[in-house]
């Protein structure tokens, strides 16, 4: 077989499937034989309405879509270092130049050089049946895990684990999460496993709100409204919570947060787009309070994430909702469109 399926988004609101060359790994490249791709919100906000990045940041038209792959190596080019055919791998989804300070950091989410390739955006990504990925970008998926948890590590629990470890969470923290999505849901359980006595979560949608009461991760989940920050002080001795994380991007949501919180209580905004507008003496300052803007993470902390994941036995793959193949891919990218759904993958074979 020379050829492969890919899904390629036209930006109207539609998925395209086409025939791709295979492509052959060059030097220090592997090629993955995809078994499972996860869709992001940032695949629906940014490409699958709308082409909305210009430039080299933006999605390249034609470009196969997916920037949370996983798989297993089939073939490696030459001088590889570390990697071998048979293992399996979780891809940091962007490919930085690998010089620039950001990305001897290992923060390639943040590099701007003009080599920096995200995958799915600005090269192929893991919507196909094979992938091209350089072995720089590549991490190890422990047995314990599968394809399905190592496609969500890169991007949605790696975003969220970045973030918790900004504000800094433990045992003496109760935690509060707006926007329970997929990210929202990753949030709750990462907190949990790092000790957060108390999880309070607040959604609009019904459906999510479902989702977050069967998975049992929230103490509390609040439908959302304007009595939620005295509804989360009553939760809370009539203080508010140490720690609160913006999941869902709304201005109503990240001023919860702000206003929610209890003196010295740090924020993050994990949320992409959208805005927020708040008073900075009665609502921060005078309240000695702290908010964090958090993007991906590193991929060393993406390494660390993997072993706790095991050490907690902690399964992405349980927020989950629907799986699709990539025949369907259509229908997965047209669900998790409508936020009727936790997260939704894409899978090429059954043990995924």
């Amino acid at each position: 077989m020379s050829t492969m399926k890919g899904a390629i988004l036209p930006g109207n609101s539609t998925v395209e499937l086409k025939d791709f060359d295979i492509p052959r790994p060059r030097d220090r490249e592997v090629l993955i034989k995809m078994k499972a791709s996860t869709i992001c919100g940032s695949d629906i906000r940014c490409i699958y309405h709308e082409h909305l990045g210009k430039g080299p940041e933006g999605y390249q038209p034609g470009m196969i879509a997916g920037h949370e792959p996983c798989g297993q190596i089939v073939q490696c080019g030459t001088g590889c270092r570390r990697f071998r055919e048979g293992d399996r791998v979780i891809v940091y989804h962007i490919s930085g130049c690998g010089l620039c300070n950001d990305c001897r950091r290992g923060y390639m989410i943040s590099c701007t050089s003009a080599y920096r390739r995200a995958y799915g955006w600005q090269r192929d990504g893991g919507m196909a049946e094979y992938l091209l990925a350089e072995e720089k970008d590549l991490v190890l998926l422990p047995d314990e895990l599968t394809y399905a948890d190592g496609a969500q590590v890169a991007c949605g629990f790696g975003t969220v684990y970045e973030g918790l470890e900004k504000i800094g969470v433990c045992g003496n923290d109760a935690v509060l999460v707006t926007g329970l999505g997929p990210v929202g849901l990753a949030t709750a359980m990462l907190a949990k496993a790092l000790g957060a006595p108390m999880i309070i979560g607040i959604e609009v949608i019904e459906q999510r709100i479902q989702l977050a009461e069967r998975l049992g991760l929230f103490d509390a989940v609040l439908p959302a409204g304007p009595d939620n920050v005295h509804q989360v002080r009553q939760l809370t001795g009539g203080r508010g919570v140490e720690r609160a994380v913006d999941c869902s991007a709304h201005a109503q949501g990240r001023l919860t947060c702000i206003q929610a919180t209890r003196k010295w209580g740090r924020i993050v905004f994990l949320g992409e787009g959208g805005d927020c507008s708040f008073q900075p003496s009665p609502d921060i300052i005078h309240d000695q309070k702290t908010i964090y803007g958090s993007w991906v993470t590193n991929l060393w902390r993406m390494e660390e994430l993997v072993e706790r994941l095991v050490r907690w036995s902690i399964h992405p793959e349980d927020l989950i909702t629907h799986r699709f193949g990539l025949d369907q891919a259509g229908q997965a990218y047209a669900l998790m469109a409508s936020g009727q759904c936790g997260k939704v993958a894409v899978v090429f074979d059954e043990v995924a």
